[in-house]
């Protein structure tokens, strides 16, 4: 089987290179095959999940704001974004059919709020540019031929494809469920790329006692699966949402980050957007052994003198009100908590403090809830792989490789995140929208 440029993965940054490869050549007059090798019964799986299947797809701030949220590579990806930026982005989606609503913090969604429409936008686009996209397709090894004449990849089904030009699109090890097995890094290493370290990031993080599993001989193993049945503490607060907090990481006791914004506490741990922001520092810093604590702070426009003031006033007040006369210490200061927290907090809160009669303890409680971080939800949830080939080894330019002529990389599979908020998807876009365009000119060049 051949073609002239192959696309390892079906997903975001895969589609949109084959499809910007397959554009680009057919403006140029060239008649040459581009081909998706897709190992999922169809192409973009994880893209149908994204935003829990809302599909946030890009984000609309400038490069100089959007670029504050790339963690990994924001100076790698620039001449990619610029290419292709997020205007650009959504201008394509809306010529496809996909009209685009803009929601808050410059997320971009389809107006439907259906992934669906995005992924089959992308794949009719493919199709009807002359993509062939080969589902079922397994690629079981790849081999790079000498003196820069092609690729010969070997399928788990037996067929051998041949092409001139190669582009590595498998993403990273997240959501394996969606086909990332991490192939892709391996076939970099033996085309002779180097790897950053890679661990997942956008995940879920679970406090001490969170989990049933999460014990002292957690903090030595730090993968704690989302299936892990729920502690009593996770019980009770599983289901919470929090608005407006301040949360800061600490590692080893010194603040390593903050965020202010939402968390939730989920089955899996602490998530939203506050919580997976933090989470990639977190991990990185459990992996390297170091101890790891989230710091929430439920009154962050209060003064901890003011607040203690004000808890005070709320205790009188409490107990001056004939309704709880008759009441015991333990009602009332659920009646006190009920003032200072949304209830179905309460529970955590009291399990993780006791009930805290003192006015100083309990606004001290408030602003420095502290949660020892036992572990982390890996790949299995993980919304992003971080760490991956090294850029320093790929022309940022080009996103070719600067160590095997004809290969070129996109999306997860770099040494490349981001925040959560559109940021992954439209640097997955961009990345994919350059190798499939810097593809096509390579080839065109030598045909």
């Amino acid at each position: 089987m051949k073609s002239d440029i192959l696309v390892i993965g079906g997903g975001a940054s895969g589609l949109m290179a084959a499809l910007q490869a397959a554009r680009s050549l057919s403006a140029e007059g060239r008649c040459a095959t581009v081909t998706v090798l897709e190992k999922m019964p169809r192409p973009a799986r994880k893209l149908m999940i994204t935003g829990k299947g809302r599909c946030n797809f890009t984000n609309l701030k400038e490069w100089n704001d959007f670029s504050a949220h790339v963690r990994a590579g924001s100076r790698f990806v620039k001449s990619a974004w610029y290419g292709f930026s997020s205007a650009d982005v959504c201008s394509f989606f809306e010529r496809e059919g996909v009209p685009v609503v803009v929601e808050r913090g410059d997320r971009a969604f389809p107006a439907s709020h259906r992934a669906s429409d995005i992924v089959d936008a992308l794949v009719r686009a493919c199709k009807g540019a002359g993509v062939r996209i080969e589902t079922d397709a397994e690629v079981s090894s790849v081999e790079a031929l000498p003196d820069g004449g092609g690729f010969r990849l070997s399928a788990a089904d037996g067929r051998i494809w041949s092409c001139l030009r190669l582009i590595l699109a498998t993403g990273g090890l997240s959501y394996p469920s969606s086909g990332s097995s991490g192939d892709g890094f391996r076939w970099s290493q033996e085309l002779g790329h180097s790897l950053e370290p890679v661990f997942p990031s956008l995940t879920a993080l679970v406090p001490r006692g969170y989990k049933q599993e999460a014990a002292e001989d957690a903090a030595l193993r730090h993968h704690i699966d989302r299936e892990t049945p729920l502690a009593p503490l996770g019980e009770r607060l599983c289901g919470v949402s929090l608005k407006n907090v301040s949360v800061r990481l600490l590692v080893e006791g010194t603040v390593a980050g903050t965020e202010f914004g939402d968390i939730d506490f989920t089955d899996g741990g602490i998530e939203g957007p506050v919580g997976f922001q933090l989470s990639r520092k977190a991990v990185k810093s459990m992996l390297g052994g170091s101890r790891v604590a989230l710091v929430l702070d439920l009154k962050p426009g209060v003064p901890l003198a003011e607040l203690s003031a004000r808890v005070q006033a709320l205790m009188q007040e409490v107990a001056l009100d004939r309704r709880s006369a008759r009441l015991g210490d333990k009602e009332k200061g659920r009646i006190l908590l009920g003032k200072l927290m949304p209830w179905v907090l309460i529970p955590g809160f009291v399990a993780m403090h006791g009930r805290l009669s003192d006015p100083a303890l309990i606004a001290a409680a408030l602003k420095e809830w502290r949660f020892d971080l036992a572990g982390f939800v890996g790949y299995e949830r993980a919304v992003v792989t971080a760490g991956g080939v090294c850029t320093q080894e790929v022309i940022a330019k080009t996103m070719a490789s600067r160590l095997v002529p004809g290969l070129y990389f996109c999306g997860e599979i770099l040494d490349i995140d981001s925040d959560t908020g559109g940021y992954n998807l439209q640097t997955a876009f961009s990345t994919g929208a350059l190798a499939g365009r810097s593809a096509a000119a390579s080839l065109s060049n030598s045909l």
